[in-house]
């Protein structure tokens, strides 16, 4: 079978001479017209530390995809910084992002015929982003990480910034210490050293089979990760010459494996977000009842940050996640017949594999694991009917029961913790900051990193119909659905009432009578304005329950 099968319907005859002219004008010579074209989409930009090397490393790919025989082709998509723009209005855009960085990538490629693509992403949504792409393209495809950053002089990170704002509100420290953390604590390329949302989607990639092992730990600047780019080439050509899609390798048994793989490395909650839509967009059957299923029999091995001590760079000194994932295949925790971009299955590439050095504290071995099942909690009840996503890892209790302080919105709940007026006991609650209701889902770092820093973290819960950063830690739940935009009961709970989380049961209970509930919901009017033009009102109008990932299609 051809490995052109769609750039010969671009370049090959006398009819496509045109094509072929303009191509000839970014730099094609007669012989590439008879080579596999290979897109890589990259999504370099100073806009954020996490992107800002990527053009180097697209440097590198395209050069490995010319040597191989293919000829590689560069192009750009957005990304958008969660992290400068959380706790803003700005952040309403970053889960649109993934479906705009999403909608280019299988523009771009649907248009100019490529075999292949290559994406390259570092931040948050543009990784997410770009496996949807690739999904709905099904053409010979690999993901590469732009890697990870290395934790500042002093052991701090961007989440310990946030977290220090709490500390300075509550006058423990002053603003100019504030400031001299802040100064030191984000240097150079690369995206959050935790198993925040970067690493985690990272490590789920790869655990699905869409990276060459090891992509998903290695340090932005590093030979590593320039030996990664450099081999992406001839696996392409391997790929294109096997025609081995996404639809081969992201089967329902490598969500699988990508979910388990979340779960033992203490990912973020938004690892079930995505993977959800990324699932859609390739046709498998993936539900948040699938995260429960799997998390019953997976424990949390990883003690890295939020919640535990280490970084991402210190887990790849020790050899990434592979050994860890030989672990788990070992002990029938991942299937291994699954098919990879290697071209091999995940049991093959895993074979030779060495174990973790002996002394080495990460990664807690199957005896002894941080949590003996899932960290992340799909929660339902009658706060939540079609479910939540709670990310209680055992250090701050399973179970909950205080009153709501609710609050309509992000800012009006930041300002309330920021003046201390949240107390021992509280459920903190944020609505109107669903998909819908947003529009575009915020993530709550700033008020969650200022329960943290005002020493509240395991006296006081937090539940909102938005998202959490995978720099939360804490007792929270996000994803409520349905949301308060559409009238779900989130939107009925009045500021005393009281609240239940149970993560030994996975239930969310406002404990109030069905009587009062209904009473409520025939009253309620919604208070909530929309935009009325623009990127976030077309997206209110097509976007999803955050329980079916918040899709738009």
């Amino acid at each position: 079978m051809s490995n052109r099968k769609h750039s010969r319907n671009l370049v090959d005859g006398p009819f496509q001479a045109a094509s072929r002219s303009m191509l000839r004008g970014v730099g094609f010579e007669t012989a590439d017209f008879s080579k596999p074209l290979v897109g890589i989409a990259s999504t370099w930009s100073k806009v954020t530390p996490c992107n800002m090397h990527i053009n180097e490393l697209a440097d590198l790919v395209e050069s490995s995809i010319d040597a191989s025989g293919c000829k590689g082709v560069l192009f750009n998509t957005i990304t958008v910084s969660d992290g400068i723009s959380m706790g803003t209005q700005g952040m309403k855009f970053s889960l649109v992002s993934r479906e705009v960085i999403a909608d280019s990538i299988e523009t771009v490629v649907g248009c100019l015929g490529y075999d292949g693509v290559i994406a390259i992403g570092g931040c948050d949504k543009n990784m997410p982003g770009a496996l949807m792409g690739l999904a709905r393209l099904d053409r010979p495809s690999i993901f590469i990480y732009g890697g990870s950053i290395r934790p500042s002089s002093i052991n701090t990170d961007y989440v310990t910034v946030s977290e220090k704002v709490g500390e300075y509100a509550k006058g423990d420290i002053t603003e100019d210490e504030l400031i001299a953390i802040e100064e030191v604590s984000v240097v150079g390329p690369g995206s959050c050293g935790g198993m925040y949302t970067a690493n985690t989607m990272a490590s789920s990639i790869e655990a699905l089979g869409m990276s060459l092992p090891g992509s998903s730990s290695q340090d932005a600047v590093s030979d590593d990760k320039k030996v990664d780019c450099q081999n992406a080439g001839e696996a392409i050509k391997r790929l294109l010459d096997l025609d081995l899609k996404p639809s081969d390798i992201m089967t329902k048994k490598a969500f699988e494996n990508s979910i388990a793989v979340v779960i033992a490395l203490g990912g973020s909650t938004n690892a079930v977000l995505h993977l959800i839509a990324i699932a859609h967009c390739i046709g498998v059957d993936l539900d948040l009842d699938d995260f429960t299923r799997i998390g019953k029999v997976t424990p949390v091995l990883a003690d890295i940050k939020p919640f535990g001590d280490h970084f991402m760079s210190q887990l790849n000194e020790i050899g990434g996640i592979t050994p860890m994932m030989k672990t788990m295949l070992d002990n029938n925790l991942l299937h291994g017949d699954c098919m990879t971009v290697t071209g091999k299955t995940l049991e093959e590439n895993l074979k030779d594999v060495n174990p973790y050095p002996s002394n080495q504290k990460i990664i807690m071995p199957l005896n002894n694991p941080v949590k003996d099942s899932s960290h992340l909690r799909v929660l339902y009840g009658n706060l939540a009917p079609e479910g939540a996503v709670a990310k209680i890892t055992g250090k701050e209790g399973t179970v909950f029961t205080g009153n709501a302080r609710v609050f309509n919105s992000e800012e009006e709940g930041m300002t309330a913790i920021l003046d201390k007026k949240i107390k021992d006991g509280d459920v903190v609650v944020i609505r109107f900051e669903g998909p819908q209701g947003g529009p575009g889902m915020r993530e709550m770092l700033k008020p969650t990193s200022a329960i943290m820093g005002q020493g509240l973290g395991d006296r006081v819960a937090f539940i909102t119909d938005g998202r959490f950063s995978g720099g939360t830690h804490g007792f929270v739940v996000g994803h409520i659905s349905p949301e308060a935009e559409l009238g779900g009961p989130i939107a009925l709970i009045e500021d005393g009432d009281e609240i239940t989380i149970d993560a030994n049961k996975d239930i969310l209970e406002l404990n109030i009578s069905e009587n009062e509930m209904k009473k409520r919901a025939d009253l309620w009017k919604n208070p909530n304005s929309s935009p009325k033009s623009g990127v976030l009102a077309k997206y209110k109008k097509t976007v999803q329950s955050a329980s079916k990932g918040a899709i738009t299609d």
